[in-house]
């Protein structure tokens, strides 16, 4: 069994792609079930608006890849080209790096390691995680919290959330006088609704699936300043028209705004524009709804350029983390390496213990004949000093040249013989 992670980024596949192959959270577990009966000994998914990934423990990594092409109904042919199959310690390294934020479309943003603890934590309630998994998993976060504790990586790193605001506001300048929509009410969400929150819009609506959380949210808001109410997402539609800026972020597996429902509210607002960020993969709106006059649209891929800025300073602190990195990854492979010595020691130990109880045997028999015991421990002695030598003696006999040398000095550190 080997180590892989499989799976899509936002630098190697589009939103496109990225929404088709992404984990519904509460389908997670039973997935997770599935995958271990598709070629998988152990298995975690990370899936995030930037990412979906398979870590495994496996023999034979087509099987998950086939497994995921096959659970997302998605053709293996359009799946294939955006997919990377990283092994053993391009595995590991992999890990490190999206933990500490190394391979964030926001250089250092820190939301991707809360939501590979949560993934883990779905994981091992599922009963997928194995030795050499949890191990990995445990070395991931503790090299993650040494890059955040010894660089400055995170250090003026702009939000996904941050960027939605600049952006709202080189449209509409001082947002004051605007209404804003916000949908859904996952942790996205709540960091959109805190740096909206700071820029004192005219009112706040949250739309969520359920009442309860909805209400919660805005009654967080309303502490801010700001006045927030809750509707539930099916009264969405009557009162759609009245805001200003929408930002959407659900776990919804089909999209919530359709284009008839932006269609009608342009129409009612009388063209005057609304700004739309939709950080939710698979999308929330639907993508034709970006070929509408007055319609501003952004998904999470068009944000990369917003999240750039600072960008500079936290490259420079990559430097530095890349190194702590790298050496951490080198001390798992030599913990992964004595993992994979386990059975050979075991096999050894017991093909000795074979030997010695057999020895042992017959030195009981001699003894019961009325040998004298010096004589018995004589013979046991050299009886089992002969058998564990006749192995590597007659491999050393047999073999010639480079070979003979090489073996002779393996055997010459096994028995610690100097000379």
């Amino acid at each position: 069994m080997q180590l892989y992670v499989i799976g899509v980024n936002h630098t190697t596949a589009p939103i496109q792609i990225r929404e088709n192959v992404a984990f519904n959270g509460e389908h997670l577990g039973s997935a997770l079930r599935e995958l271990t009966t598709h070629g998988a000994t152990e298995a975690a998914i990370l899936s995030t608006c930037n990412r979906t990934e398979l870590y495994c423990s496996t023999d034979n990594p087509e099987k998950p890849l086939n497994w995921l092409s096959q659970y997302h109904k998605l053709e293996m042919s359009k799946l294939q080209p955006y997919i990377y199959t990283l092994p053993n310690d391009a595995a590991v390294k992999h890990a490190f790096r999206v933990a500490s934020g190394l391979d964030s479309m926001v250089l250092g943003e820190a939301q991707i390691l809360g939501q590979f603890k949560q993934s883990v934590k779905i994981a091992q309630d599922a009963g997928t995680l194995g030795t050499h998994l949890h191990k990995l998993f445990q070395r991931t976060f503790e090299v993650a919290k040494e890059v955040r504790t010894n660089t400055d990586i995170g250090a003026n790193s702009i939000s996904m959330a941050a960027a939605a605001v600049k952006l709202a506001q080189r449209i509409f300048g001082n947002i004051s006088d605007q209404k804003v929509l916000l949908i859904g009410a996952g942790e996205m969400i709540e960091l959109c609704a805190d740096h909206f929150a700071a820029q004192k819009p005219k009112s706040m609506m949250v739309a969520n699936r359920t009442l309860e959380r909805g209400s919660r949210l805005a009654e967080k808001i309303s502490l801010q300043g700001v006045s927030a109410k809750a509707i539930l997402l099916n009264d969405l539609p009557e009162s759609f028209a009245e805001y200003d800026i929408v930002i959407t972020s659900t776990a919804s597996q089909l999209p919530i705004v359709g284009l008839g429902m932006v269609e009608s509210a342009i129409k009612a607002r009388r063209h005057r524009p609304v700004f739309m960020v939709d950080l939710a993969v698979p999308r929330d709106i639907e993508p034709e709804v970006a070929d509408l006059d007055d319609v501003f649209l952004y998904t999470v891929d068009d944000l990369a350029q917003v999240v750039a800025d600072g960008i500079v300073n936290r490259q420079e602190a990559a430097v530095a983390a890349e190194i702590i990195v790298t050496a951490r990854v080198e001390h798992f492979m030599q913990w992964l390496k004595k993992r994979d010595a386990v059975p050979t020691i075991k096999a050894l130990r017991d093909q000795a213990e074979i030997t010695r109880q057999a020895e042992l045997e017959k030195a009981f028999k001699l003894i019961q004949k009325g040998e004298s015991p010096e004589s018995v421990l004589e013979a046991l002695s050299n009886a089992l000093t002969n058998k564990f030598l006749h192995a590597p003696s007659h491999a050393l006999n047999q073999t010639h040249g480079d070979e003979h040398a090489k073996l002779e000095d393996v055997i010459k550190q096994l028995y610690l013989i100097k000379h």
